[in-house]
């Protein structure tokens, strides 16, 4: 028989003896969740090298590079005229995108990463044959550092859909008040000088998609595209809204007669735009609030681009007028076209509330006296 002092002591060995093992299973569960989380960290900072010789990401996904999953990709276009279809639904979507923004990388260091863009933005996938044609159209002033992020991320967000797309910044010259509509009234016209698309997607430069199962393809009616975004916490202000991304097939634009010409700076357009929707028999069709989502690169209201006094005005108006103002009236000047690696550049003159000036005088001719002088 054990007396009460052996069973104390064995009771308290027992009790010991479990403390140790439940030490050991918590240190090791620590360790594993130690391990596990310096994993994450490692594998995160690894798309985001520090050092000055490495390249920087604009945006990382799902805990990884953003064009990892471009790696399939065939490094040339397939030669012949027999290429098949495109899946209707790519095999290289992945969903949902964490978006990380970041800016200190150059554009030849971007070029590098979309070795299948050729002049002037253009893509076509290089193993089948896209179903979709589709145009960006940016208008821009002044916003290098967003357009180097919308670049960074839209390139291979398109590319992962299979579309065959291509770039336009719409640049307006000078530094008379901003006219976002007409810009894209001059992206439309010029965009359909170069291809037959049958798309077009009108796209604020500062607009970050956080899903690429957004398939930037149009429907049936024109499509309101960003319609959760960060700013709002992710929900749509109001059912009638219009801006930030949306898309028109060439029908639809024609069918609204384009955009207002007269919104000078800031709002008022995109409201008008829908309005045009609706008064020309269609509606606005919408992805869902989980699919559309985007991130605004945060900043301040442009210089020259100050809230438009009179939009309201011009909005009671937009029943009588639509038909007046649009693409019929548009006015503008195309400066220069330039065919960088990642986008065609256009900057136009779209005039001011008078209207748009007389084009300046050709270069005089030398006469013989002039070239005389010039060689005496």
């Amino acid at each position: 028989m054990f007396s009460f002092q052996s069973k104390k002591i064995y009771l308290f060995m027992f009790l010991g003896i479990q403390l140790v093992v439940i030490a050991l299973f918590s240190r090791e569960a620590y360790k594993k969740s130690v391990t596990y989380f310096i994993h994450i960290l490692r594998k995160d900072n690894a798309s985001i090298p520090t050092g000055r010789n490495q390249t920087s990401t604009a945006v990382v996904a799902n805990g990884g590079d953003v064009y990892a999953n471009l790696s399939r990709l065939s490094k040339a276009h397939s030669q012949g005229e027999n290429l098949t279809y495109c899946p209707k639904t790519s095999p290289l979507i992945v969903g949902r995108i964490n978006v990380r923004i970041h800016s200190n990388f150059t554009m030849q260091e971007l070029q590098r990463k979309n070795p299948l863009v050729v002049r002037g933005g253009r893509y076509r996938p290089p193993d089948c044959e896209a179903r979709h044609r589709t145009a960006i159209i940016i208008p821009y002033r002044d916003r290098e550092h967003h357009l180097k992020v919308l670049l960074y991320f839209l390139h291979p967000f398109l590319q992962r859909q299979q579309l065959n797309y291509g770039f336009y910044v719409i640049h307006q010259a000078g530094n008379y008040t901003y006219n976002k509509a007409k810009l894209m009234n001059v992206g439309f016209r010029e965009a359909m000088k170069e291809e037959d698309w049958d798309c077009l997607f009108f796209h604020d430069v500062d607009m970050i998609p956080e899903d690429d199962r957004n398939t930037y393809v149009c429907d049936a009616n024109p499509k309101h595209v960003s319609v959760a975004i960060d700013k709002f916490e992710y929900k749509l202000p109001y059912n009638k809204i219009f801006g930030g991304v949306t898309a028109l097939s060439p029908l639809h634009y024609q069918k609204i007669n384009g955009f207002p010409n007269n919104y000078w700076g800031w709002g008022g357009e995109d409201d008008d735009i829908a309005m045009r929707v609706s008064l020309a028999g269609m509606s606005i069709s919408r992805p869902s609030l989980k699919v559309g989502r985007y991130k605004m690169i945060k900043h301040k209201l442009d210089k020259g681009n100050d809230a438009n006094p009179k939009r309201f005005n011009l909005l009671r108006k937009t029943r009588q007028t639509w038909k007046q103002d649009g693409m019929n009236t548009v006015e503008s000047r195309v400066i220069s076209r330039e065919y960088h690696p990642l986008y065609t550049n256009i900057t136009v003159d779209v005039g001011t509330k008078a209207g748009l000036p007389p084009p300046p005088p050709p270069p005089k001719a030398a006469t013989m006296a002039d070239q005389i002088q010039h060689h005496g």
